[in-house]
């Protein structure tokens, strides 16, 4: 068997589709024909990618750098700049307020209130709640503003302008009653209901707030005004005992600062507190019925007599208190805005006047404790008197009289209180020594002792200063100026037995605590010796009691009185020169027992009588007889003993 295979049959394949008629057959040899073919679409372009590298570098550092900025901003805001920050975010975020302490309350000396507080509201705002941010518009501070004003009674332009103002609190008003703060939050929630269904309406009181405070309020409006004083819109005594003794009223405000949010406080953020302290009460040593007595009696007097101003003064004669001190015309300290500039103060210590002839009893006390006359010394008294370059005359033309020194004093007669007080030394320049002297003791030309606010000294010059008519003049009161506090303390001094109590109008404080502290005890300086003071007190009897006497007006049936009436020729303030006169009397009772001193003064009366004892005689009585019984003070039953006026040659 062959290995050799057999050739391989050749399969035909299928039969060719017969050509088309009419088309050339290539010949043998010939190239085939290249068949027709379609055209081929082109190819998509094709993007080919970058290396991504770069980009992720770039990215990653760009990333790097911002993670880097805020890394030292954070150590900067945490670390380097801490407090800086954390202060500006406290102060943005924390606010305080003052918490004012309760004033003292002013009370007489049975404890009645003539000065206390009251609940009150001090308005405050928020400037920034006031912005564009915070209540969507252009003009937040004058819309608040318009709404404010009424109820404030402030002026519109000014209320913008606090609003306005830089910082998280400012006070809009001090001191507003608890209506007023009801009337702001009453038309604050209004405007707040309103905005929450209406979004075109802004509620521009959301940024006012108050804070709890406290008023002053008078109780008796006028009555003691001059002596109470009002408290300021600062929450300071502006006059009398409450500005002298505001340290003492005012105690000490406290402070407050929490954290708040919408002007409102956050309680869970906690807050710190310095509590107030309340003021200590002041207890006046005046007795409310009396000065409501005097201050009845000067007013009318001073209305009734068409005069420029009056005063009257009540004193305890054994202690030197006050109990009373009125002036005409007053004021209402609970509304200064209707008040007379001309009448603020205490006229009754801020006055300076020339006493006239109430200071005669200084000249006497001099006269009698220098042992140169007694009461029944014979004094004659011509009609007039030539003295230096003047020629001097009493009140009344008169012949020749034939006094007493008790006489010279009954009928307030000028020359003869010349003629008494040249007798004091050898020369008149010795003899006004002396005098000077005296009216020093008394208390003439120094401070009374009440450190009064606004009190005069008075006007008294040395004697080498005494001009020649004031040698002759200062005798009988004129050519010296006091206040009605120093002529209410002459009298005292003679009613103390010739010792002069320093006069006092407080009688202590009771602090927060409750417990009272009594004022010190007043100086006490001894002027006259006891007999001088009792023969002096026997000398002023006559003056009131004495048919002749100036003083009869003053008389009180069943008491001992005695008196002095003066009528000087008064200096005007406004001009410097004389015009009209001072009119008063002075006086203490019961004359044997004295126990209350009452002065009363009157400037410038132009209707009706002008002299002392005819306008100022009446309200002594008056005021004595009510002081007398509003203490129980009994009659001592003894007669006076009536010295002689007169002498027959």
């Amino acid at each position: 068997m062959s290995d050799r295979q057999p050739p391989r049959r050749r399969v035909p394949g299928p039969a060719r589709p017969a050509r088309p008629a009419g088309r050339r057959q290539p010949g043998p040899g010939a190239r085939p024909a290249r068949r027709p073919t379609a055209p081929r679409p082109a190819a998509p372009r094709v993007i080919r990618l970058g290396s991504p590298r770069p980009r992720l570098r770039m990215v990653s550092l760009a990333l790097t750098l911002v993670l880097v900025a805020f890394v030292v901003r954070l150590l900067q805001v945490q670390a380097v700049d801490a407090s800086t920050y954390a202060a500006k975010a406290e102060q943005n975020r924390y606010v305080g307020q003052v918490l004012t302490a309760e004033r003292g309350e002013i009370a007489d000396r049975s404890g009645v209130a003539l000065a206390t507080s009251e609940d009150a509201y001090d308005i405050t705002a928020d400037p920034t709640m006031f912005t564009r941010d915070q209540l969507k518009v252009d003009d937040g501070p004058q819309q608040a503003a318009a709404l404010l004003a009424p109820i404030l009674g402030q002026d519109q332009d000014t209320l913008v302008k606090k609003l306005e103002t830089n910082g998280r609190y400012i006070r809009l008003a001090v001191r507003r009653t608890p209506q007023v703060w009801k009337q702001i939050k009453d038309l604050k929630s209004a405007l707040a209901t309103k905005a929450e269904t209406d979004p075109s309406t802004v509620n521009a009181l959301a940024g006012v707030f108050s804070v709890p405070s406290s008023k002053r309020v008078y109780p008796n409006g006028e009555l003691a005004a001059g002596i109470l004083g009002w408290v300021n819109d600062a929450g300071k005594g502006g006059g009398g005992i409450e500005q002298q003794l505001n340290g003492v009223l005012a105690g000490k405000d406290g402070k407050i600062r929490y954290a708040q949010s919408g002007g409102r406080q956050v309680p869970t953020a906690g807050s710190t507190e310095t509590p107030a302290v309340p003021g200590s009460d002041v207890e006046l040593t005046i007795d409310r019925d009396i000065q409501w007595a005097a201050q009845n009696a000067i007013t009318e007097q001073v209305a009734k007599s068409k005069a420029d101003r009056g005063y009257v003064i009540v004193q305890d004669t054994r202690t030197g208190e006050i109990l009373a001190m009125a002036n005409s015309p007053g004021f209402d300290p609970n509304d200064l805005s209707q008040a007379d500039s001309a009448a603020l103060g205490n006229a009754a210590l801020q006055d300076a006047y020339e006493p006239g002839s109430t200071a005669k009893i200084m000249s006497m006390a001099a006269v009698l404790q220098e042992n140169v006359a007694t009461p029944l010394t014979h004094v004659v008294v011509p009609n007039r008197l030539h003295r230096g370059d003047r020629l001097f005359k009493d009140d009344i033309d008169h012949p020749t009289w034939n006094l007493t020194l008790n006489g010279v004093l009954a009928k307030s007669s000028n020359i003869g209180t010349i003629l008494a007080t040249g007798q004091l030394g050898k020369t008149q320049k010795q003899a006004n020594q002396v005098l000077y002297s005296y009216l020093r003791k008394f208390g003439l030309g120094s401070a009374s002792g009440l450190g009064f606010p606004g009190e005069t000294d008075g006007i008294l010059a040395a004697p080498d200063k005494w001009s020649t008519s004031q040698q002759y003049t200062i005798p009988f009161g004129q050519g010296v100026s006091l206040n009605a506090m120093q002529a209410a303390s002459v009298y005292s001094t003679i009613a103390n037995g010739g010792v002069r109590t320093e006069p006092t109008l407080v009688r202590g404080t009771k602090g927060p605590d409750g417990r009272f502290t009594p004022a010190p005890k007043p100086k006490k300086t001894r002027v006259v010796s006891a007999k001088t003071a009792k023969t002096l007190a026997r000398m002023l009897e006559s003056v009131v009691d004495d048919v002749e006497g100036t003083g009869t007006k003053a008389r009180i049936p069943g008491y001992r009185v005695a008196g002095k009436t003066g009528t000087a020729n008064r200096v005007d303030p406004a001009t410097g020169k004389y015009h009209g006169y001072t009119s008063s009397f002075a006086g203490f009772a019961p004359a044997d027992k004295p126990r209350v001193t009452v002065y009363c003064a009157i400037q410038n009366a132009t209707s009706g009588s002008y002299f002392g004892g005819q306008i100022c005689g009446p309200i002594y009585k008056q005021v004595m007889e009510f002081a007398l019984k509003t203490l129980q003070v009994p009659p001592t039953g003894a007669k006076a003993a009536n010295l002689p006026v007169a002498f027959t040659p």
